[in-house]
């Protein structure tokens, strides 16, 4: 379903590792526009839906004020949010590989359902009803954009399926600045309803507007400029080849999940995320406790979301010629040190501080991701990539449940300052843990065969 069949003539090729490319259909042929009009596209509903994570907690001060809530019970409705927004990523790829959704399809549906979330924000001032219709309607609808977002461009750019899909991830967070510097400065339990529900409708014209233009490439389709057995060797076009293998073999989604190096990449996007969400969530609430004024706060906020945006194209640029596990260590060590900033932040009262900490854990809290989308694809293949991405992606909700909801409750109960240095804990875990990553496949090591100087049996060769 909304797949082009492609009348120009193409050839079957197959590279070294037994990997097949349709290759020869010009894009313009296929869909009457080339292709990078898909990446273009791809990047208006990821900043529309980035909004909802993004600025809730921009909208979290008035939303309090109105409603009555409490801290807590404000941002476990994030926290919901977070787990239907991944948790919807691995059935739709499982979907989209198996050509039974379109992008179209998914696109549209993701827009409704994100809208109705906004408006049920905008009117409901009860939890149950805010839970139903933000976290969970609008969880599930801005899941679906992500998704189809991502996966669309992955097709039509499978040379350079990192860096473009890092862009348009990036647009999921900086998209956002405009609404939460807005937010930070005008919005109050006064005009909270309207200002939600204008957005909920811009949200939906270019969510809706722009997916009914999305098209998938044929399958398994690669540019005609592009040799695909060069590229496969890193010699054209592919910079991060010999830093970065591919798969020693294609797994399924059901064989990734029996492999160790899984079980670890989860564990890490747990604790990776859980800080990140953290960071996002609370910055506003955060720096708003400081004597600065809103303007302060505002730069605060925007600059972690612009950056958090902008770091995640950066860190594939940098993996390509470090290696992804590398530079996955880096960026979550620079997130740690954000959470330390932060602390001393809360300690001092020193805006220059929680500025700087807000700058770095955007740096840190955007560029992991893109980086385990690529080491999914790298360490068990393309054949199953979107759905393997989609389970490790999953676990962002575990992300949201530890890093929001729980934050929350630490937050109330040990404050700001206590809180970061936990969060500090936790990135520094994460970026211990990255040593654990091993290609699936690859033999295990031989023991060393050294023998200890006491107690051993002493040779016959020895005076």
């Amino acid at each position: 379903m909304g797949e082009p069949e492609g009348d120009a003539a193409y050839q079957e090729v197959r590279d070294w590792y037994g990997r097949r490319y349709r290759v020869g259909e010009d894009p313009v042929a296929l869909i009457g526009r080339p292709r990078s009009s898909m990446l273009r596209l791809a990047w208006i509903p990821m900043a529309a839906v980035g909004v909802l994570q993004y600025g809730y907690g921009a909208a979290v001060p008035a939303l309090m004020a109105r409603n009555g809530w409490g801290l807590a019970g404000a941002f476990w409705l994030l926290a919901v949010w977070t787990v239907f927004q991944a948790g919807v990523g691995f059935p739709t790829a499982y979907l989209r590989e198996r050509r039974r959704l379109g992008p179209r399809a998914v696109m549209i549906t993701g827009a409704a359902l994100s809208a109705l979330g906004l408006v049920s924000l905008a009117h409901s001032t009860s939890l149950l009803g805010a839970l139903l219709g933000y976290s969970v309607l609008g969880g599930t609808g801005a899941g679906l954009v992500y998704a189809a977002c991502t996966s669309t461009v992955a097709k039509w750019y499978p040379e350079r399926m990192a860096s473009r899909v890092s862009r348009v991830t990036g647009a999921f967070a900086y998209g956002s600045v405009p609404f939460v510097v807005a937010a930070v400065i005008g919005l109050d339990a006064a005009n909270l309803t309207p200002v939600l529900d204008v957005a909920a409708v811009a949200l939906f014209l270019l969510v809706a507007g722009t997916g009914m233009y999305f098209r998938d490439p044929p399958a398994r389709w690669w540019p005609a400029e592009v040799d695909p057995r060069a590229w496969g060797l890193g010699h054209i076009g592919n910079p991060g080849r010999r830093k970065n293998p591919p798969a020693i073999r294609e797994y399924s989604a059901l064989q990734a999940i029996r492999t160790r190096v899984m079980t670890v990449m989860y564990a890490i996007l747990i604790g990776a995320g859980a800080v990140s969400l953290f960071n996002a969530a609370f910055v506003v609430v955060f720096a708003s406790g400081f004597a600065a004024g809103a303007g302060v706060v505002a730069l605060a906020a925007g600059v972690l979301a612009g950056v958090n945006g902008a770091s995640r194209a950066v860190s594939v640029g940098i993996s390509d010629r470090l290696g992804r596990c590398p530079t996955l260590t880096v960026v979550l060590l620079v997130q740690a040190v954000a959470q330390l900033l932060f602390a001393l932040s809360a300690s001092t009262g020193s805006t220059v501080a929680m500025v700087l900490a807000a700058a770095l854990a955007g740096l840190g809290g955007g560029g992991f991701y893109p980086l385990f989308a690529s080491i999914a694809r790298e360490y068990f293949g393309e054949q199953s990539a979107f759905e393997v991405h989609g389970l490790v992606y999953s676990a962002k909700a575990g992300g949201g449940v530890l890093g929001v909801g729980l934050a929350a409750l630490a937050v109330t109960s040990w404050g700001f300052a206590t809180t970061f240095l936990v969060a500090a804990f936790v990135s520094l875990g994460s970026a211990w843990a990255t040593g654990a990553l091993q290609r699936p496949g690859l033999p295990s090591l031989l023991p060393s065969a050294r023998i200890s100087e006491q107690g051993s049996t002493p040779s016959r060769y020895a005076t």
